[in-house]
């Protein structure tokens, strides 16, 4: 992919009600990145995904994508506008159509205007990173196992011809060498596509194999922003919360 595509979220206040989830949260997300947020269930992973994609209005703060240099304030806009823009997201639980097959699934992905040209060059790209989903492609996704359901889903969002993919909890409900599997294949789609990727997680060891950098999200707020994998494997929080040292 050509040019750049760049995340900058600052001071984010959200919630639900009176329920308030995130506090303060400023997460950055550089050109051809790939960085995690990583946190437990129900600290606000999902929350943060939700605003940036116009799914929850924030109650404060700031959401903004640099776009070959066009800067672009996503708050107040809607989901089909963001993704209008090349930003798509992948969302925990896959989200799927389960009695379609697999390729209407995956065309579906396509309809925003710039991805529906390159449909079928895109179709055969996804078919290319995922050849069980070719050897699948007319079956019911509803029969299909969790972890090709998330070539799925990734797959889906491809077609959308992505500049910027959210992966939300990508390893929820996969065995572990289905959750290393679908790491791998998220890294492989942002260098053969030059994507910008901020990816929500839970399974600590399997983000940081492919994360550039990340953010630890506690209780709503970022309590350690590493500047590296290996910062995060040696901060004293993540060596206590998932490490169990």
């Amino acid at each position: 992919m050509v040019g750049s595509a760049s995340l900058e979220i600052s001071g984010l206040h959200a919630g639900y009600g009176a329920v308030r989830v995130l506090e303060d949260v400023s997460v950055r997300v550089d050109t051809n990145e790939t960085v995690a947020l990583l946190g437990t269930n129900g600290n606000g992973k999902s929350t943060l995904m939700r605003c940036v994609m116009g799914l929850l209005r924030p109650a404060q703060g700031s959401i903004r994508a640099s776009l070959d240099g066009r800067d672009i304030d996503l708050v107040g806009l809607s989901p089909e506008q963001i993704v209008e823009l090349g930003i798509v997201l992948v969302p925990e639980g896959r989200r799927l159509f389960p009695r379609l097959s697999v390729e209407e699934n995956l065309l579906l992905g396509a309809w925003r205007a710039a991805a529906r040209p390159e449909r079928h060059r895109s179709l055969d790209f996804c078919y290319d990173c995922f050849p069980r989903l070719k050897e699948r492609r007319r079956q019911a996704v509803g029969s299909m196992s969790g972890g090709e359901q998330q070539m799925v889903a990734l797959g889906r969002a491809i077609m959308a011809a992505p500049r910027i993919l959210l992966v939300d909890e990508p390893s929820v409900g996969l065995a572990p060498v289905l959750v290393a599997r679908t790491m791998e294949k998220i890294a492989e789609l942002q260098k053969r596509l030059g994507l910008t990727v901020l990816m929500a997680e839970q399974n600590f060891q399997q983000a940081v194999r492919i994360a550039d950098r990340g953010y630890v999200i506690v209780h709503g707020r970022i309590e350690f922003a590493g500047a590296s994998a290996a910062e995060l494997n040696d901060n004293q929080l993540v060596r206590k919360f998932y490490l169990g040292v």
